[in-house]
């Protein structure tokens, strides 16, 4: 179903809230990006991404997901009531296999870009995979992960730019990044929200600046991407994850109407 969808060529949109913070927030946000895929059908390819673990947190206190089978449970409802692909991250080897039964499509964490055994078992999978480039790598570096990748059987690798490290505790981002990616991989992805955040800016969380999102969706589109990563929540100001990145669904759909008239030379 996502391969078919990815060789369209259609401008790919990975969207939904950071992290499982209930079931009844995952239903809500999946039916505006479904809402999305029916206004948006001749433009567009929706995904809908959320965590059912968030494993890197500022501090041990945080909160970070109901783990990988109630996780699971609610991902797999999603999909069933919006028929909508479904997206989610992995942490270990050992998650690729049943992640692999319900989503369509794995996504490995930035931090975990350069693990062997995970790229090996996402691969093995036979779905496509999405990698966020780490804060640290050097985007040609990355090929190692598509190597590793398709060595193993990935039908369609996905690499996303979220920021690097700049100084402390700000992302920037090099957009020639997006151009020495795309020579190597299926598709360079732009991480809209996270690479507006601001690490360990806020103490004893990460904070960021959503105020940009209109303007880094154009600057990508123009340059010439394959898709864009957008965490979207009903309430961001509530979220339990990315509060000062995500967008409304309001916004969400600004910046998504900004960056396909980009793509589209409007």
């Amino acid at each position: 179903m996502v391969q078919e969808q990815i060789e369209t060529g259609l401008p790919l949109f990975i969207m939904g809230p950071c992290g499982i913070e209930s079931e009844e927030l995952v239903l809500r946000t999946a039916e505006f990006v479904h809402g999305l895929r029916t206004r948006y059908a001749d433009r567009a390819v929706f995904l809908f991404k959320s965590s059912f673990l968030k494993d890197n947190r500022t501090s041990e206190g945080s909160w970070a997901g109901p783990g990988l089978e109630e996780g699971l449970r609610i991902l797999e409802k999603t999909r069933r009531e919006f028929n909508l692909p479904i997206v989610t991250d992995i942490h270990s080897a050992d998650q690729a296999a049943p992640v692999a039964e319900v989503c369509q499509m794995l996504q490995i964490p930035a931090f975990l870009c350069r693990q062997t055994s995970l790229l090996t078992a996402a691969g093995r999978t036979g779905i496509p995979v999405n990698v966020k480039k780490g804060q640290f790598m050097a985007p040609g570096n990355m090929r190692g992960a598509v190597d590793k990748l398709r060595t193993n059987g990935c039908p369609s690798v996905f690499l996303t730019e979220r920021g690097s490290f700049f100084g402390y505790g700000d992302l920037v981002v090099d957009m020639r990044s997006l151009t020495v990616m795309s020579a190597f991989c299926d598709g360079v992805i732009m991480d809209l929200t996270h690479s507006l955040q601001k690490p360990g800016a806020a103490g004893r969380f990460t904070g960021g600046d959503r105020t940009f999102a209109v303007q880094m969706a154009r600057a990508s589109a123009a340059w010439g991407i394959r898709g864009m990563f957008i965490e979207v929540h009903p309430n961001p100001a509530s979220a339990l994850s990315d509060s000062a990145v995500m967008l409304d669904f309001q916004d969400a759909e600004i910046v998504l109407e900004n960056a396909l008239n980009y793509w589209e030379g409007v």
